[in-house]
């Protein structure tokens, strides 16, 4: 959110597509950490597919 929130106060939209593709990257970063948590037992199974789900979601948004 705050890579989305700094590239629009940018002032070319040059600039704005490269804040959303940070904030793309970082969704792919989440995910990676997310399949981490589960192969450690820190997060359960249920929890992971829902928190998955909402951050592929994101990713489609921003979707650069």
């Amino acid at each position: 959110m705050s890579n989305i929130a700094e590239g629009f106060e940018r002032t070319s939209l040059k600039e704005f597509h490269q804040f959303l593709s940070v904030a793309k990257a970082s969704c792919a970063e989440l995910r990676s950490q997310l399949y981490v948590a589960v192969d450690v037992n820190y997060l359960h199974e249920s929890a992971f597919i829902e928190v998955m789900n909402q951050a592929e979601e994101v990713a489609r948004i921003v979707g650069v």
